[in-house]
């Protein structure tokens, strides 16, 4: 390996260091007194109850783990969003697991807290998967209600998402382990099956006090909500157990007797492991977001046997597409290149040798073909982002590149199979769409930690937003000096800056989450398998397309 490698492998291991770090911060909730008084309850976490659910030795994919990072300070935080999610294995069975962090405000809901839930549900709706609720929560967070209750998108939402998931036959069972109150108290109850812990577990529409100031009734918790209540007398749930372990192994014994599931019938070989040690990608993808570098060595780390059967190889040079297989599955391989290329001055480059990263017109139009060509062959499709958007200029204008971004954009939003996505440096622009982001239903969305997302480079949007500062100043009759200018500047980039770090992305829920790039593949391979829960329903159709 050559002293750039090592170099930048350094600096990729500290960033993933940094991943690590924070991850383990968060991951301690509202903190270790929150974690001890949950133990002195007789209660596990929200983190134990889901190690002590999914089978042993077997893996986690956690979903929005930095929802919430940086929000809500004035309150004292959100970690996790308060609510943790991801996909685990329950008896071999690929189950999505919601379970609520009474160590972050006793669970409350915040706004990021309802967007998580709804993302549980959207995961477990688009792949069939079944759902498992762990609920401890004392409900809306009141001071924030007005951005939680009313909307489309807002707690009420949840319930929608209940019944409809049991209208399609997805499974759905929920453990009441705390508090489940007022409006929550809906999300249990309808759900296929609702069990609940003696002393710690209660459900009801309102609590003792308010009971008291709205009818005058004096009642305790525990009489008026609690385990004996819904299991001996009013029949709201189905079982009560002594403790959270035999209520857990509870679940774990439903599962065990479940039925098989449909298939949509991915196809899928024996697994081989890539030819190229996975660590290899702290070495070869550039820190520098400047650097060039060769994508197919990224792809080689990552498919079976190193091997990519690459389309149209010689065309369209700033996208790579291909198949190959990823722990045996038979994927789809749609990639930008920021590799130094060959590109044709009618695409508007300025000479023969071109940066990559930017999607030209021949580019999109053999991305929007190797997508159909993976639809019609039921191969699902893998995204891996490294784009600074659409090549601009009059040559690239004349040359209709609005048109053929277009036609990728169609084919890509149309895809009926499977896309799972994972934005590995730049995402900017129209091409952070092309690419399958976010508002394009990715089954899965995840960022490594050199990952940026926005509307364009730092660099470029400073320089933008400066002009129309000064300008705005200048037609006040204000005139700025150069330093004003500089000192202007530099607070804009730091602004924008960091709104492009990942960390911002994965707050906001736009990503799933941040990996370290050798969990890439795994991730690849869960969420494949998680899609091939649900059979593919409906025709390929890319509707009207300008050629």
């Amino acid at each position: 390996m050559d002293i750039a490698f090592n170099k930048n492998e350094d600096a990729y291991k500290q960033l993933v260091f940094k991943l690590q770090t924070k991850l383990k911060k968060v991951k301690l909730g509202g903190g270790e007194k929150k974690i001890a008084s949950q133990h002195k309850k007789g209660k596990l976490t929200a983190r134990e109850r889901i190690d002590y659910l999914i089978d042993n030795e077997s893996e986690f994919l956690e979903v929005g783990a930095f929802a919430g990072e940086g929000m809500y300070e004035d309150v004292g935080g959100c970690p996790s969003g308060g609510v943790i999610v991801g996909i685990g294995y329950v008896q071999k069975r690929q189950c999505v697991i919601v379970a609520n962090d009474a160590t972050v405000k006793a669970g409350a809901w915040f706004p990021i807290t309802a967007k998580k839930n709804m993302r549980a549900q959207e995961i477990a709706m688009e792949n069939r998967l079944p759902i498992i609720y762990l609920v401890d929560s004392a409900g809306v967070f009141l001071p924030m209600q007005n951005e939680i209750f009313p909307d489309k998108e807002h707690f009420g939402r949840q319930f929608r998402n209940n019944a409809k998931m049991s209208a399609m036959g997805i499974i759905q069972v929920a453990a009441i382990m705390g508090s489940c109150v007022a409006g929550g108290a809906y999300l249990p109850i309808m759900s296929d099956e609702a069990l609940i812990v003696k002393k710690t577990g209660s459900i009801f529409l309102a609590g003792s006090y308010l009971v008291k100031a709205a009818i005058g009734e004096d009642i305790d918790n525990e009489t008026l909500g609690g385990a004996g209540t819904h299991s001996e007398i009013s029949g709201v749930t189905d079982n009560q157990y002594d403790t959270d372990q035999e209520c857990l192994e509870a679940i774990r014994s439903i599962f065990d007797k479940v039925g098989a599931h449909e298939v949509a019938g991915f196809d899928r070989a024996k697994s081989l492991p890539p030819n190229r040690d996975a660590k290899d990608l702290y070495g070869l993808f550039p820190v520098d977001r400047t650097k060039p570098y060769e994508m197919r060595d990224i792809i080689s780390c990552i498919v079976d046997e190193s091997k990519f059967d690459e389309y149209k190889k010689d065309y369209g040079q700033t996208i790579l597409c291909g198949t190959a297989r990823v722990d045996g599955w038979a994927v789809g391989i749609v990639a930008n290149q920021r590799k130094i290329v060959k590109a044709k001055k009618s695409q508007g480059a300025s000479d023969e040798m071109q940066m990559g990263g930017v999607i030209y017109s021949d580019s999109a139009d053999k991305a929007a073909r190797f997508i159909m060509n993976c639809n019609q062959r039921k191969i699902p499709l893998i995204f891996l982002h490294d784009v600074s958007g659409f090549m601009v200029g009059s040559k690239s204008e004349h040359g209709g590149i609005i048109k053929d971004g277009a036609k990728m954009v169609n084919a890509m939003a149309n895809s009926v199979v499977p896309k799972l996505t994972f934005v590995l440096g730049n995402s900017y622009g129209a091409g952070n769409y092309a690419m399958c982001g976010k508002a394009y239903d990715p089954r899965l969305i995840y960022a490594w930690p050199t990952s940026q997302l926005a509307v364009m480079s730092g660099a470029s949007a400073a320089k933008t937003l400066l002009q129309i500062k000064v300008a705005t100043l200048k037609s006040k009759g204000k005139e700025l000096t150069a330093e004003d200018e500089k000192k202007m500047l530099d607070e804009i980039t730091d602004k924008y800056n960091e709104e492009l770090s990942p960390y911002y992305a994965a707050s906001k829920l736009w990503i799933d989450g941040i990996i370290d790039p050798v969990e890439t593949r795994k991730i690849i391979s869960m969420g494949i398998e998680a899609a091939d829960h649900a059979p593919i329903e409906k025709p390929f159709n890319v509707g009207v397309i300008q050629t």
